[in-house]
């Protein structure tokens, strides 16, 4: 009996390594990734018309995080493939999130921590990417990639003009297809070395902000501590981004960084997802000052569905954000930037983003503001965006 019931207890901590392991990772996204359950706006028939017939983009989601085949309809988390197609999406980003401090919070974090790892470890992601920040947006690559492979009919990579231009056309012809697109939600993954940044380009990577929640060796974040400017090496990647035909994304940067970003560039530069100032007094928004320096550049400026950005979770706090940049800038600037999967709280997952078609509608936008404000003039951004320089030119 005695060895029957050392057994046992040798056994509960096995267990619970197999609970880590199994059960964990997923209870970890339900838990953060939630949808909040409040009323949804009623959804008229002239709306669900018009959202059928829209080229919809959505600039930023963290799915690719999470422990799960981004082809399979899920329980938990806001987007995967089949509710892409029943929202409609023609194009979906994924970000890679790489590092994400303990204690994240808007006002000041140090990059000394980071909660990716135990998540990583959690995971049994490939050894690599343990201790490696590359490693880990080049296993998100791989994750995307073996999806595109798998659904090659309707899922489409996109890694340049002609991508687009064919996801289009398939969509034109009445298939429900839906592109995908790589960004980075902060250069620390370059882990030093500039040079990394053209790895990045290679296994796909189209889009990328220079810094997230902490200060790194390129820019000051938001959230940081020093909260600086682009360093000579920050400088450095724009310039090279902008070369091989990498959207420059100023979401998460200091007001330092932005001022920089926005009086360097030479292309279009985009606020991937977030708010503004006017509609949500939230020091991770844009003021009027910088909607103007993005509109300048030709850019666009996704607005996102959770509290941090429009201050609740309702469509029409998203639709007044997008009133707001339309009235000062013009609607060629407004777009769509969700934080899907970003560990937000919103009203609705990617399925039911008719709901802010019709919260557009209800806030006066015509037709054509809505299309271009739900992806064409993303798709327009995109599309010159990703080129290379001397392709470009």
């Amino acid at each position: 009996m005695k060895r029957k019931a050392g057994i046992a207890i040798g056994m509960l901590p096995l267990t619970g390594v197999v609970a880590f392991f199994v059960i964990g990772p997923g209870w970890i996204e339900r838990d953060l990734n939630r949808i909040d359950g409040e009323p949804l706006i009623e959804v008229s028939q002239e709306a669900r018309d018009l959202h059928a017939r829209l080229q919809i983009v959505d600039l930023h989601s963290d799915t690719l995080l999470w422990k799960r085949n981004v082809l399979d309809r899920a329980d938990r988390g806001h987007v995967d493939l089949p509710r892409l197609k029943d929202g409609n999406i023609a194009l979906q980003v994924f970000s890679s999130v790489t590092k994400s401090p303990r204690g994240q919070n808007y006002d000041s974090n140090t990059g000394e921590t980071d909660n990716i790892t135990p998540l990583v470890i959690g995971q049994l992601q490939p050894v690599r990417t343990w201790g490696s920040l590359l490693e880990r947006s080049l296993w998100h690559a791989t994750k995307l990639d073996r999806a595109v492979e798998e659904e090659r009919d309707t899922l489409f990579q996109i890694n340049g003009r002609e991508d687009i231009e064919r996801l289009i056309r398939s969509r034109d012809m009445g298939r429900p297809s839906v592109g995908a697109m790589l960004s980075i939600e902060g250069l620390h993954n370059l882990e030093g070395d500039p040079g990394n940044l053209d790895t990045l380009h290679a296994a796909g990577f189209r889009m990328a902000g220079l810094a997230h929640f902490f200060d790194n060796d390129l820019a000051g974040s938001m959230h940081g501590t020093e909260k600086g400017g682009l360093t000579d090496k920050g400088r450095a990647v724009v310039r090279r981004m902008e070369e091989l035909g990498m959207v420059v994304d100023i979401a998460h940067c200091s007001p330092a960084c932005v001022g920089d970003i926005l009086s360097m560039a030479r292309r279009p530069v985009v606020s991937s997802h977030g708010g503004v100032q006017a509609t949500c007094e939230v020091n991770r928004n844009l003021s009027d000052e910088q909607i103007r320096g993005v509109a300048a550049t030709g850019g666009i400026i996704g607005v996102g569905y959770w509290p941090g950005a429009v201050c609740d979770t309702s469509p029409r706090s998203v639709a007044k954000a997008m009133r707001h940049i339309r009235d000062l800038v013009g609607i060629g600037h407004v777009a769509l930037g969700s934080d899907f999967d970003g560990s937000v709280t919103t009203r609705f997952d990617t399925s039911q983003l008719v709901q802010v078609t019709q919260a557009l509608m209800d806030e006066g936008f015509t037709e054509e503001e809505i299309r271009a404000a739900m992806g064409g003039n993303a798709l327009r951004v995109l599309t010159a965006g990703i080129e290379p320089m001397e392709l470009a030119s």
